[in-house]
């Protein structure tokens, strides 16, 4: 199988670079399995077959065996009977003689069938063994092509993560954190300075009011003599 070969000589890659400059693993692997499934079925049928051929061929080989024991019962009865003066012991011999060439007749037909009988169990043999050989090489392939999907998954990841890791400029990368530190820095002090405007800016009323303003205790005091003055005390 040629393609098997392929396929071998893709699994001894170890390395993307090497694996890109041949054709598609995966693809290659998958097309593989499809033939090796197609092998399968035409080993099965072909099995079928033979096994079809020599379950007859067995059929045929125990039958003339039953007849050629028959045959040769039945003569050995002719000739009892030629003996016993049952029969004229003339046309005993020529009938056992007849049925002993018939019983000749099939034991070689049992034994044509049982050569094919043996021939056919051996072809039996052979293609089971290639039908187990080629369901292990589609498992293993199998597995194989799991392995090769997840190898690329993870080499397409890693490529482009290297790519855009390679497009990137580190020089300009670091200009521009530090451009970012700068704007973030004079911001800062820009705020801090407005809020120390903000507080030089307070207004002379506010100063004023602040010191004019009235004590609660104060204000408590004058309500007090007021209301003792209401109620006329």
């Amino acid at each position: 199988m040629g393609i098997l070969n392929r396929i071998f000589k893709i699994g001894q890659a170890e390395t993307n670079s090497a694996l890109d400059k041949i054709e598609d693993p995966i693809k290659m692997t998958e097309q593989g399995i499809k033939d090796l499934k197609k092998d399968l079925d035409k080993s099965l049928q072909a099995m079928a077959e033979i096994k079809a051929l020599e379950i007859r061929s067995r059929g045929e080989m125990n039958t003339a065996k039953v007849r050629a024991a028959d045959y040769e019962k039945k003569a050995m009865l002719l000739l009892q009977k030629g003996q016993n003066s049952e029969l004229d012991a003339t046309e005993a011999d020529r009938l056992a003689s007849e049925a002993l060439i018939k019983q000749q007749e099939n034991n070689e037909t049992m034994q044509r069938a049982k050569k094919e009988v043996d021939k056919l169990e051996g072809n039996i043999a052979n293609l089971d063994s290639a039908v187990k050989k080629i369901r292990s090489s589609i498992s293993s392939w199998e597995n194989e092509l799991r392995t090769l999907k997840a190898r690329a998954k993870v080499s397409s990841a890693t490529k482009k993560i290297n790519k855009q890791m390679a497009n990137i400029d580190s020089s300009s990368t670091v200009s521009m954190l530090e451009r970012m530190k700068d704007k973030i820095a004079e911001d800062e002090a820009l705020a801090e300075s407005y809020g120390e405007i903000a507080n030089e800016s307070k207004s002379i009323d506010d100063e004023l009011d602040n010191a004019l303003a009235s004590d609660p205790k104060t204000q408590a005091t004058e309500s007090l003599a007021n209301l003792k003055a209401k109620m006329g005390m």
